[in-house]
């Protein structure tokens, strides 16, 4: 397995798609409806819209494995010492492969760069692949952010934060 961290570019935006939106509905899988995961994924995970996005620097690297984008990540500063994971997928066919751990080290490396000394997180109520996976990182919970959906349902996010 050849795996290469890189920057992103517009011809991934449709692999960035569907790898961004499968793990989403995998996330909010038995805990949102169906309208809502519909509508989620027409507004975040089109290939125009990510397009876009990644001309805008929104997804910071993504993760080629043999030559196929196999995960992506974005983030950026919150403040000038703290920064924030805001998107994180890596492909179901592509996990537990250190795939993720990679990612998660080459943006966080970005941030420190940067002047972070504490990096933030948000991870989907439910999420049983990404709650043990940023524990193991060092990240602690925090708090409960609750967001009322468009189609009336509460969406919980557990905040994490982490020590650079």
């Amino acid at each position: 397995m050849t795996l290469v961290i890189r920057r992103p570019e517009v011809s991934d935006a449709l692999k960035v798609a569907v790898i961004c939106s499968e793990g989403w509905r995998q996330t909010v899988e038995g805990t949102m409806s169906e309208p809502f995961q519909r509508s989620i994924i027409s507004f975040w995970y089109t290939e125009d819209k990510v397009a876009g996005d990644i001309r805008r620097g929104s997804y910071s690297y993504v993760a080629e494995v043999d030559g196929v984008v196999a995960g992506v990540i974005g983030g950026g500063m919150t403040a000038l010492d703290t920064s924030e994971v805001f998107v994180f997928y890596v492909d179901r066919d592509y996990r537990f492969r250190g795939i993720g751990k990679e990612l998660l080290a080459k943006i966080t490396e970005s941030h420190r760069k940067r002047g972070a000394v504490c990096q933030w997180v948000s991870v989907q109520e439910g999420n049983d692949y990404g709650l043990p996976f940023y524990e193991a990182r060092g990240f602690v919970y925090q708090h409960d952010r609750k967001t009322k959906t468009a189609t009336g349902e509460v969406q919980v996010s557990h905040r994490y934060r982490r020590e650079l």
